[in-house]
């Protein structure tokens, strides 16, 4: 005869009413499945929130850094300014996160994906945000861009984001989960004479992102595109033109952080602005020209 494993007692009323309970006595392999599963729960809510960003020695980035740091979270930046990224990494240990830095080139595709490689051999990130960008501008005498600094930011806000989000998005529809953020722009509705090299990049970035997320949504991967305004930063200082509706990178950091959370499509930001740009991508391009010559952004 089979010997039947150990009953669990029945609780006494004292213990119904304290809500205490004796222990289990019966053998780990006998117990109810459920103890498996809290256990798996327990170990996954143990293991550290993985967040990459590049670009981190951005305003941007580095605003974007700083709301991410907390314990247990595990922050992978990089960026191109060594002691600014280590001040940035020290902040976010302050605030209880675990920090792993690079200085990267994005522009060199090889460089790139062995860091890639390298990073998810160690777990592959919940979170990546592609925030690394750079501009150009047709000069103040309106002479046109160089091409040399408009390939150069192409290979950065172009090849570079997009060979980081396929990479990452690779690994995390082999793995059922994940959020990509990718920086696009208010200037991807349309085109802006002033800045055309900036504008195309980022029209490219916003268009890759939308096809990204409707494909891997069946893999349980969430995209976001997310499209400032102007935010303060020698980026924005730089650039010509109007700079209407500018807000400070923290605030546009919380936003971002707050969409991302949600897996919206699509953060663009301030409403102003992003309504009035907007009817620029909808409007019969002559008219939209047009107005883009009232408001001073064709010279």
């Amino acid at each position: 005869m089979t010997a039947m494993p150990p009953q669990q007692p029945e609780p006494t009323d004292a213990e119904r009413a304290t809500g205490t309970h004796r222990a289990d006595p019966r053998p780990a392999g006998h117990r109810p499945a459920e103890n498996d599963a809290s256990a798996k729960a327990a170990q996954d809510a143990s293991r550290l929130r993985r967040v990459l960003i590049t670009g981190a020695t951005g305003e941007i980035g580095g605003a974007l850094a700083r709301a991410y740091a907390e314990a247990g979270t595990t922050l992978i930046l990089t960026g191109r300014k060594q002691r600014k990224l280590d001040a940035i990494a020290n902040d976010c240990r302050k605030l209880g996160a675990e920090v792993e830095c690079t200085v990267l080139n994005l522009c060199d595709e090889e460089t790139l994906f062995t860091w890639l490689d390298e990073v998810c051999a160690r777990g592959v990130p919940d979170i990546a945000i592609a925030n690394a960008g750079m501009n150009t501008d047709i000069g103040p005498q309106g002479n046109g861009e160089r091409w040399e600094d408009s390939r150069r930011l192409l290979q950065t806000n172009v090849i570079g984001t997009l060979g980081m989000a396929h990479h990452l998005a690779m690994a995390m529809k082999q793995r059922g989960s994940g959020q990509l953020v990718l920086l696009s722009s208010l200037a991807a509705w349309h085109g802006l004479a002033l800045t055309p090299s900036y504008s195309g990049s980022k029209a490219a970035v916003k268009a890759y992102g939308e096809g990204l997320r409707s494909w891997l949504k069946p893999h349980g991967v969430g995209v976001t595109v997310v499209m400032p305004g102007y935010v303060t930063s020698p980026m924005c200082e730089a650039m010509p033109g109007p700079k209407p509706f500018e807000m400070p990178p923290e605030k546009a950091a919380r936003r971002i952080l707050k969409g991302a959370a949600r897996n919206r499509a699509r953060i663009s930001f301030p409403f102003p602005l992003n309504f009035g740009c907007w009817w620029l991508s909808v409007l019969p391009a002559g008219i939209s020209q047009r107005l883009l010559g009232w408001l001073n952004y064709t010279h």
